[in-house]
């Protein structure tokens, strides 16, 4: 595999579980993988980015920084006339 350019020093991840899969994507760039395992989904994504980005000849920035995913309870009590 091609070593790629350092792009990106950090890219955030997103991980859940789907069924029996965990689903790793990516925040910055569209491109996500899965595993069976959390660190499998992690490293199928990191080899992802590294074939999308193999061919990239200049550094892109990232807009994102000081990411966080955080839960939201809402009240789903809303009545429709």
């Amino acid at each position: 595999m091609k070593k790629i350019k350092n792009v990106y020093n950090q890219l955030s991840a997103l991980v859940w579980k789907e069924d029996k899969f965990f689903v790793a994507k990516c925040l910055e760039v569209e491109v996500a993988s899965q595993g069976k395992t959390k660190k499998e989904a992690l490293k199928n994504l990191k080899e992802a980015l590294e074939l999308y980005f193999e061919d990239f000849s200049s550094p892109i920035k990232s807009s994102y920084s000081n990411i966080s995913l955080e839960k939201i309870s809402i009240n789903n009590q809303t009545s429709y006339a």
